[in-house]
């Protein structure tokens, strides 16, 4: 399985956003993580699609577009023409998820799918086929630095045995509260990718903790 690493622009330094994603260019990391924010599906406001064309214009790796937002069917071509390789929505804020997965996959992004914690892995199973890959948030979403929810690994687990029964090939991202402390367990879990935002961005060397993040 693939060990992939997707550090978090929340977490990094606004003021010099450029310089951060030089870094991860640089880095042995896999994606660049954008959590798009609205206020309303989350209690926090983040960056939109001017940051995530900026961020395109010097990035090396793939923009993997996370929308915490209401109505995300809304902004699918938006953020594709921003420059998403990645687009992600979450089962609690769309109606008709089958539909909205689709639509990311016509315009040639990889489409996934996004469970807050609360919501168990099952309500996936008749959407899986249509999902490039499934992000269980491992924290409430709205916020970076927040302490991991310990039930994800079973989630992880259940996960993983409803990707397999399926026989499909759906990557397991988590988000939230992830550091060298808890990624090899996670990728024994079955994760494949692991999003770090504080774990990377407060430490004195970023480059190196990607790297053990990897290695775990």
């Amino acid at each position: 399985m693939p060990r992939l690493i997707a550090p978090s622009l929340l977490s990094a330094d606004f003021l010099n956003l450029g310089k951060d994603v030089e870094l991860i260019n640089e880095s042995q990391a896999d994606w660049i993580h954008c959590d798009v924010m609205d206020g309303v599906f989350v209690p926090n406001i983040s960056f939109g699609l001017p940051v995530v064309k900026a961020v395109k214009s010097i990035a090396q790796k793939p923009l993997d577009v996370h929308l915490m937002i209401v109505q995300p069917e809304r902004y699918i071509t938006a953020f594709k023409e921003a420059g998403a390789d990645m687009l992600s929505v979450h089962f609690e804020a769309c109606n008709h998820l089958h539909r909205v997965l689709q639509e990311i996959r016509s315009q040639g992004m990889k489409a996934g799918v996004v469970l807050n914690p609360h919501s168990p892995v099952q309500l996936l199973e008749a959407v899986l086929e249509f999902s490039d890959f499934v992000l269980l948030m491992s924290v409430n979403p709205g916020f970076g630095g927040q302490t991991f929810i310990s039930n994800t690994y079973r989630k992880i687990e259940q996960l993983r045995e409803m990707i397999a029964q399926q026989g499909l090939e759906v990557l397991i991202e988590v988000d939230g509260g992830v550091g060298v402390h808890n990624s090899a367990r996670l990728f024994d879990a079955g994760a494949d990718v692991l999003v770090a935002g504080n774990a990377v961005f407060n430490n004195a060397n970023p480059k190196l903790v990607i790297e053990a993040l990897k290695k775990n």
